[in-house]
C-alpha cells in the first residue's frame, strides 16, 4: 500500500507543476534623499536642458494620464508634476509638451535623518520614504492611482501631532503673451482645504486646471494667499498624518480636430477642466486613502503581476544605485537583470493607459518648459519601440491608447497621404481620399504629425502598422482584428501601394525613399527603394493578406498588392557580405555613416519576420551587418541592437548589449540615457530580454531561442507567444526541463525545441495530449481555450 501511494505521489509530482511561486519583489531603494544642491545641476545636452538630479535620482510614478516625479527629501520636499495634454510652443513650431506644475512640501527641516530608505515598489507601484528624527519614524507613500485617476500621497509619523508643513505649488516657465506665441498664465490660490492651479496656454488656447486637496488628520490646516489673491499655500501645524489629493487636466479631447484645425482652434469650445478635475478630487475624497490604496494596488496587480522572471535567488541588500555602480565596475548582478526588466513593464503601465494618451519620448514624465524633441512620438522607431515589450510581455492593454490616439489622427493622414501621392507619384492618385489610405511621417505629438519626407521615407508607416498585427496576433481576438487592425492596416498598404514605382528590370520600388535619419557628405540621402521601405512595405502587405484571409476579405486591391509583394526585392546582399541599406551601394559603408545609431535596415529582421530562419543567407548577412554597425551608439540603438541579436539567435550576443545597457546607459534611477533621458532604451530592453526567452514569429513557439550561458539557471512565467498562448519555462544547466502553456484562444499550438519531441505533454487533469510530431525539435498539438498544458522533460 505504502509503495503504491509512493508512486502515486512521484506521479503527481511529474504530472503537474510546481505550484506557482509568489512572484518576487522588486524595489528601487536608496538610503540619501534626491541630491539638491542648486541651479549648477541644468546643463545642456544636444541641445536641450539637463537636470541631473531629476533625471538621475528623482523615482516616477504615474498612471497614465499624469506622471509625478519624487525625491524624497526631508528639508523641502519636491514633487515634479507632468500631465500628458499639456502642450506648450516650442522650437518644432507645432508644440509638445511642458512641466505643468512644482510641489514642495516645505518647512519639514529633517536635517541628518537616521535609517534614511526612499523605495519604489515595482510590485505595488508605491514609492515611499521612512526615516527616524529625533525618537519619531516618519514615513511617506505616493502612488498614482489609475481607476480614479489621483496621485495621492501620505505623510505620517508613529506619534501624534508630529507632522507639520508649508504646501507650496508652483506654476513654472509662466510668460506674458508674446508675438512668438510662447505665453502661458496661471495663478495658485487657496481656499479651505484645497489649493487650485489654472491657468492657460497662449499656442493652443488652452486651459489648464489642478488642483490638490489637503485632508490632515487631527492639527490645525490654514488656508493663505498673498495679496493678489495669487501664491496659495496651505500650511498644516501637528496633525498625526496628511492625505494629498492631485488632479492634472486640459481642455484637450482627443478627437480627429486635434490634428486637422488651427493650434489656435483646437480646442475651441471644448469645456475648462475645472469641473472634471473638481468631480475627480471630490470622488477620490468621498473613498478615503485606504480605498484608493487598494483599489489601486488591485488594478496596477492585475498587470504587473502577470509575469515573473527568475534567474537567481538573491535579493542584494545594497542600495540600488551601489548595485548599479558595481554592475558598471564589472561586478554583474543577475538581480540587476531581473530588475530593468521588470522596470520597463513597470514605466510601459505608468505611461500607457486605456483613456490616456501613448508614452511619449519621455514616457509620463518631463520637468522642462518643452520636452527635448517636443517629447513627440517619432515614428522611425520611437514610438514602435514603446510597445515592443506591451505583447510579448503580457500587457497587451497598455497599446489601446496608440489605437486611439491613431483612431483619431487618421483623418489628418489621410490628407496627408493624398497630398504625398499627388506630390511624389499623381498617375496613382485616386479621387477618392479614402482608396489613397493614410500615412505618418516621422514627427508627431498629441497635437499634430508630419507625412513622410526628409530623413525617413514611407516605411514609417509599414513599421507602425506592424504593432496593429501584433495586437491582433498575440490576442487572437478577432474583434480587434476587425473594428481596428485590419482597418489600420490596409488603410496604411493603400497608401504604401501608390508610393511604389516600376523599374526596368520589373521591381517595384518606393521613391523617393529615406533610411531613417541617414546622411552621406553631409546632407540627408535620398534614393529609390531602400531597404528600410522596401521592408516595412513587405511587412505592410505581408499582415494585410493574413489579416483579410481570416476575415474571408476579397477586393481588386488585395489582388494588387498580392502581385506587388512578389515585385519588392527588399533584401539584397552585397559585396562586404552584408545586408545592403541602399540598393546602389556595393560594399559595407559606401553610404552613409557606417556606425549610425539607427540601424533601419535590419528592421526586417526586428521587428519584421521577412528575415528569419528560412532565410538563413540573409540571418547570415544580418550578422555581418550588425557586427560592422558596432554598439557606438544611444541608448535605444543598443535596446534596437539587443532585439536584433535575440532575432538572430545569439543569447550571448544579445547578453552583451543588455549588459552594455546597464553598463553606460541606465541611470541611477534606471532610466535609460539617449541622453538625455529617454524611455524608449527601457521599453526596448524589456522587450529585448522577452525576445532572448521566447520567439513566436516563425510559426511556432520557440522556448529560450537566445538564452545566454550567464543565465545558467531559472524560470520564467507569464510571457506570451502569438496565438495568445501564456508560457512558463523553467531551465536547469541552460536546457528546458519543464514547460506550461495556457491557451488563452484555443487553436493549434506548434513548439520547436531541441528534442521536444521526447517531453511529456498532459492537460490539468494528468491525460497525455495527442500530438504530431514533425521532428525530434517540432511538435504540435491542438487546444482547447482555457486550458492549460504541461510539458515534462
Amino acid at each position: 500500500m505504502k509503495t503504491r501511494l509512493f508512486l502515486l505521489l512521484i506521479m503527481c509530482l511529474f504530472i503537474l507543476p510546481p505550484a506557482s511561486a509568489q512572484q518576487k519583489e522588486y524595489s528601487l531603494w536608496y538610503s540619501q534623499p534626491a541630491p539638491n544642491e542648486g541651479a549648477e545641476n541644468i546643463v545642456k545636452s544636444r541641445g536641450f536642458p539637463y537636470d541631473k538630479y531629476w533625471e538621475r535620482w528623482s523615482l516616477p510614478i504615474g498612471n497614465g494620464y499624469m506622471g509625478a516625479c519624487i525625491f524624497g527629501r526631508t528639508d523641502t520636499e519636491r514633487i515634479q508634476l507632468t500631465e500628458k495634454t499639456f502642450g506648450v510652443k516650442g522650437p518644432y513650431k507645432k508644440g509638445g509638451i511642458g512641466n505643468f506644475a512644482e510641489i514642495y512640501i516645505e518647512g519639514i527641516h529633517h536635517d541628518q535623518p537616521l535609517n534614511y530608505k526612499r523605495s519604489l515598489r515595482l510590485n505595488d507601484a508605491i514609492s515611499t520614504v521612512n526615516y527616524q528624527y529625533e525618537g519619531v519614524n516618519y514615513t511617506r507613500e505616493y502612488f498614482a492611482n489609475y481607476p480614479s485617476n489621483v496621485i495621492v500621497v501620505k505623510l505620517k509619523a508613529d506619534q501624534p501631532g508630529k507632522i507639520s508643513f508649508t504646501l507650496r505649488p508652483v506654476l513654472p516657465y509662466l510668460h506674458e503673451y508674446n508675438d512668438e506665441g510662447t505665453g502661458r498664465t496661471g495663478k495658485v490660490s487657496a481656499q479651505n482645504d484645497l489649493i487650485t492651479l489654472t491657468g492657460d496656454i497662449q499656442f493652443f488656447r488652452l486651459p489648464y486646471e489642478a488642483q490638490i486637496k489637503v485632508i490632515p488628520s487631527g492639527g490645525q490646516l490654514k488656508a493663505m494667499n498673498d495679496e493678489s489673491g495669487n501664491n496659495g499655500t496651505i500650511r498644516i501645524q501637528q496633525a498625526d498624518s496628511v492625505v494629498l489629493l492631485i488632479n492634472a487636466q486640459t481642455a484637450y479631447q482627443l478627437k480627429s480636430s486635434v490634428f486637422t484645425a488651427s493650434p489656435e482652434n483646437k480646442f475651441t469650445g471644448n469645456e475648462h477642466p475645472h469641473r472634471a478635475v473638481s468631480q475627480c478630487i471630490q470622488k477620490a475624497a468621498d473613498k478615503g486613502y485606504e480605498a484608493l490604496c487598494k483599489e489601486h494596488i488591485a488594478d496596477y496587480q492585475s498587470l504587473f503581476s502577470r509575469v515573473d522572471l527568475r534567474l537567481c535567488d538573491e535579493t542584494p541588500s545594497i542600495p540600488t544605485d551601489s548595485l548599479l555602480h558595481d554592475y558598471q565596475r564589472g561586478k554583474e548582478s543577475l538581480y540587476m537583470d531581473e530588475l530593468l526588466f521588470q522596470y520597463g513593464r513597470y514605466l510601459l503601465i505608468a505611461s500607457s493607459r486605456k483613456g490616456s494618451l501613448p508614452p511619449h519620448l519621455q514616457g509620463a514624465w518631463s520637468q522642462y518648459e518643452y520636452a527635448p524633441w517636443s517629447g513627440g512620438y517619432w515614428h522611425n522607431i520611437n514610438i514602435q519601440m514603446n510597445y515592443w515589450a506591451a505583447f510579448n510581455t503580457n500587457l497587451a492593454e497598455v497599446f489601446i491608447p496608440y489605437v486611439e490616439y491613431n483612431e483619431a489622427f487618421r483623418q489628418s493622414a489621410n490628407e496627408k497621404a493624398t497630398g504625398y501621392i499627388k506630390k511624389n507619384n499623381p498617375d496613382a492618385l485616386s479621387a477618392i481620399p479614402e482608396e489613397n489610405g493614410w500615412t505618418i511621417g516621422t514627427g508627431a505629438n498629441a497635437f499634430s504629425i508630419d507625412s513622410p519626407g526628409g530623413h525617413s521615407g514611407p516605411g514609417t508607416g509599414g513599421f507602425t502598422t506592424k504593432l496593429f498585427w501584433d495586437y491582433y496576433d498575440f490576442t487572437r481576438d478577432e474583434d480587434i482584428l476587425k473594428k481596428h487592425s485590419y482597418p489600420a492596416m490596409l488603410g496604411m498598404a493603400k497608401f504604401l501601394s501608390k508610393t511604389l514605382k516600376p523599374t526596368e528590370e520589373g521591381y517595384l520600388l518606393a521613391d523617393p525613399s529615406s533610411s531613417p535619419e541617414q546622411y552621406h557628405n553631409g546632407t540627408t540621402y535620398q534614393t529609390k527603394g531602400c531597404a528600410f521601405d522596401q521592408g516595412m512595405i513587405w511587412e505592410s502587405f505581408h499582415d494585410v493578406l493574413k489579416a483579410a484571409d481570416i476575415l474571408k476579405e476579397e477586393s481588386p486591391f488585395l489582388r494588387t498588392i498580392k502581385e506587388q509583394i512578389g515585385k519588392l526585392d527588399a533584401i539584397q546582399i552585397g559585396e562586404s557580405g552584408q545586408i545592403k541599406e541602399y540598393r546602389e551601394e556595393k560594399k559595407y559603408s559606401d553610404i552613409g555613416d557606417p556606425r549610425h545609431r539607427h540601424i533601419s535596415h535590419l528592421c526586417a529582421l526586428y521587428p519584421g519576420t521577412l528575415i528569419n530562419a528560412e532565410t538563413p543567407e540573409w540571418l547570415k548577412a544580418a550578422t555581418v551587418t550588425l557586427n560592422n554597425r558596432g554598439d557606438k551608439s544611444t541608448g535605444w540603438g543598443v535596446a534596437h541592437r539587443l532585439n536584433l541579436w535575440a532575432r538572430v539567435k545569439d543569447g550571448d550576443m544579445a547578453y552583451q548589449r543588455y549588459q552594455l545597457l546597464l553598463k553606460k546607459y541606465i541611470l541611477e534611477n534606471l532610466w535609460n540615457m539617449h541622453p538625455p533621458f529617454q524611455i524608449d532604451g527601457n521599453l526596448g530592453g524589456t522587450a529585448g530580454v522577452a525576445e532572448m526567452l521566447i520567439q513566436s514569429h516563425e510559426g511556432y513557439i520557440n522556448p529560450l531561442p537566445a538564452l545566454p550561458a550567464a543565465w545558467r539557471d531559472g524560470s520564467y512565467e507569464g510571457l506570451v507567444a502569438r496565438g495568445n498562448f501564456v508560457v512558463s519555462v523553467f531551465w536547469k544547466q541552460g536546457l528546458m526541463t519543464q514547460m506550461d502553456v495556457l491557451s488563452r484562444a484555443g487553436g493549434e499550438c506548434v513548439i520547436q525545441y531541441k528534442d521536444i519531441a521526447n517531453f511529456t505533454i498532459k492537460d490539468a487533469k494528468g491525460k497525455k495530449v495527442k500530438t504530431i510530431q514533425e521532428s525530434k525539435n517540432r511538435i504540435r498539438f491542438a487546444t482547447q481555450k482555457g486550458n492549460t498544458y504541461y510539458l515534462n522533460h
